[in-house]
């Protein structure tokens, strides 16, 4: 009898110290031989981009130290999420290799800077560091595009095939989604802005009779862009769902915002958010808020 109580009793103190299982991986995606979870991690918020103004660029640096931004992937990873999509800069890509080194397993997406827009001899060096896919910027496809210049785009998507990664092509236009699709271009999956905030100042006085100031967000425009992403075949990571934050005034915006992005998008497709985690549990509410919305589906 004393053998079995003392059993029991070193079992419940194992049991006590056993940490907790982790939670299960959110759903996935596929991308390439890739399972990617339909929530993905964004950058910008890390590295200062707040797509508002410079005095909340800096409030955002301030607080995004390595550590901090090293903290919030883990958070990520610890509770579902095993992609993270950043941007080609020197500070991202030392993160992203410290939590590798670090014992991190999240998935990287690499979405393109200038340097390797003008100098595709970057595209497999950078390519070797371990992206599961890199990105032709939406910025720079949108302006391409806009001058005719597809053959550029093009050439960059051929060095990035031939580095021996996915394929991904951005932009904030739903036409461009829409011909690359007809025309049958080699790329592997979409990221696609809901949000067309790279009109042109006369594109902008020709629609609304005048040019707002800053970045303009029309809520005219995420229906239009989810209706490209429907049609096309090819796996889409919609991002700027929550209109660069002008979204965020309440959890019932937010669920709103993130219920209208699954709504529209395929179930071959996913979300990138960017996370800011400074005054509130961003990495679990997001998480809790995707569970629930794909749990309905």
């Amino acid at each position: 009898m004393t053998t079995r109580r003392r059993f029991l009793e070193a079992s419940a103190v194992l049991a006590a110290r056993s940490p907790a299982a982790p939670p299960a991986l959110l759903p996935t995606i596929r991308l390439g031989k890739y399972e990617v979870t339909r929530l993905i991690l964004g950058a910008n918020p890390f590295y200062g981009f707040s797509h508002f103004n410079r005095l909340l660029d800096q409030h955002m640096l301030e607080w995004s130290t390595p550590e901090n931004v090293l903290k919030t992937v883990r958070a990520c990873e610890e509770n579902g999420i095993n992609t993270w999509q950043l941007s080609d800069a020197k500070r991202g890509l030392e993160d992203v290799q410290r939590y590798r080194q670090e014992g991190g397993k999240i998935q990287w997406i690499l979405l393109s800077s200038r340097r390797m827009e003008e100098d595709l001899s970057l595209i497999p060096k950078i390519a070797k560091l371990g992206p599961i896919g890199i990105v032709h910027h939406g910025g720079t496809t949108d302006r391409r595009w806009r001058n005719g210049e597809q053959a550029k785009i093009k050439e960059f998507l051929k060095a990035v095939r031939d580095a021996g990664v996915l394929v991904g092509l951005s932009t904030h236009n739903p036409i461009v989604v829409e011909e690359v699709e007809s025309q049958g271009w080699d790329i592997d999956f979409f990221m696609t802005c809901v949000y067309r905030v790279t009109r042109t100042d006369a594109e902008l006085e020709n629609l609304l009779g005048q040019r707002p100031l800053g970045e303009v967000y029309l809520p005219q425009d995420p229906p239009r862009m989810y209706r490209a992403v429907r049609q096309s075949r090819k796996p889409c990571l919609a991002f700027k769902i929550l209109a660069a934050g002008r979204l965020t005034d309440s959890p019932q915006s937010i669920d709103r915002a993130f219920q209208f992005a699954f709504d529209n998008i395929k179930p071959t497709d996913a979300i990138i958010v960017g996370m800011y985690p400074r005054f509130s549990d961003q990495v679990r509410d997001n998480v809790e808020r995707v569970r629930r919305i794909l749990a309905k589906t």
